[in-house]
């Protein structure tokens, strides 16, 4: 019985090993191997937003503190969230579920609406996190890959679904190409698609346009928003979904657990959005300094950067994307190192900074992809 024991346990772990988040290398890592000054360190690997203060932040967080009483569960705070959402995305507040981050609703809506044996469908390439969701629930997860130009394969697409297809994850603006895709062909896919589709619109306020007001109009559509990107609240795990008041409830109550949401999250959450000016500001100098990058990068010669509509920049490198990977991490700088991507070599997802971060990128990236390195 024991042998059983153990085979049965390796074979589920074996299942899910393959999926998951992989994670670059810390700050501590990088600390400990090349013996750089923590405070020198850039980590611009993951998408975080420098341009809020954080002492903006830190005031709105000792208020959320000052206001509630750790020994009791949530109470209104998340109908108050909710609330300010409706107002915010324009959209009524029973069509917003509140989530522990994005991530956490992408795993409640694989548990609501995919089985053992089902499938989910998405493009290729984008985030992570969609297959791991996919695969906790035992269903096949199928990628289309996106068209040379990153634009959407709806043909490709459409073409894999099978009487047994579920779900259509569709990240716009996406990550890691940092293009965002027509609201028409989001409206095209939504009509012809016949389960649910879920477009993963962490990155819109960095972008142009959003397609929550769709949700109003397709029963099928669902769009996740995350506090993480624009509102500078990566830690404090905060997102939120906008579906039709049906899936919604469900959602919220017969799916998740109970509780899901700390109370400082939901709490710091509505008061940001009290105070949304600073985060309205703060994607303005963001979206100066990511043009400033873009177009500097574009001029190291061996260096080549694509338009972004997200708060980071793909770049690609003619120099083999260890070496260069290599050769930032020696200098205490922290990217995304992506490899291939489509037919693009040598890829690598940077966060837009501040100015004084992307300087010492840009001239990294002129040592590194110089001839004489």
């Amino acid at each position: 019985m024991k042998i059983q024991s153990e085979e049965w346990i390796r074979r589920k772990l074996e299942e899910v090993q393959l999926s998951g988040y992989i994670f670059g290398d810390s700050v501590k890592s990088v600390e400990q191997r090349f013996g750089i000054e923590r405070s020198k360190i850039l980590k611009l690997d993951s998408n975080e937003n420098f341009f809020i203060p954080k002492d903006k932040l830190a005031k709105l967080i000792v208020e959320a503190v000052g206001e509630f009483d750790p020994r009791l569960y949530p109470q209104e705070e998340e109908q108050e969230l909710r609330e300010k959402l409706s107002a915010y995305v324009r959209a009524p507040a029973d069509c917003i579920t509140v989530g522990s981050g994005s991530d956490e609703l992408m795993e409640r809506i694989t548990r609501l609406f995919l089985e053992k044996g089902e499938q989910a469908l998405s493009i290729s390439p984008t985030f992570s996190m969609y297959r791991h969701a996919v695969t906790l629930q035992r269903a096949e997860f199928i990628e289309v890959p996106l068209r040379e130009d990153f634009s959407l394969d709806i043909k490709g697409l459409l073409s894999k679904v099978t009487p047994k297809t579920r779900v259509l994850f569709l990240c716009s603006p996406n990550n890691p190409t940092a293009n965002q895709f027509k609201t028409d062909d989001v409206e095209r896919l939504a009509e012809a698609f016949p389960g649910i589709l879920v477009v993963d619109e962490a990155y819109v306020e960095f972008a142009e346009n959003s397609v929550v007001q769709l949700t109003l109009k397709f029963e099928n559509l669902m769009v996740l928003r995350t506090f993480s990107k624009a509102f500078g609240l990566a830690s404090l795990r905060l997102g939120y979904c906008v579906a039709n008041t049906g899936i919604a409830e469900t959602l919220s109550k017969k799916v998740g657990l109970p509780y899901p949401v700390n109370t400082i999250a939901l709490k710091v959450g509505a008061k940001i959005l009290e105070n949304v000016g600073i985060v309205e500001n703060a994607i303005k100098k963001m979206k100066l300094e990511r043009e400033k990058l873009t177009k500097a990068l574009n001029i190291i010669s061996g260096v080549k950067a694509f338009d972004s509509q997200t708060n980071f920049v793909l770049f690609q490198t003619d120099k083999p994307s260890t070496k260069v990977y290599q050769g930032l991490l020696k200098r205490g700088i922290i990217v995304k190192n992506l490899g291939s991507i489509l037919k693009f070599n040598n890829c690598f997802r940077a966060t837009v900074g501040l100015p004084e971060m992307n300087v010492r990128l840009i001239e990294a990236l002129k040592e590194i992809c110089s001839k004489n390195d």
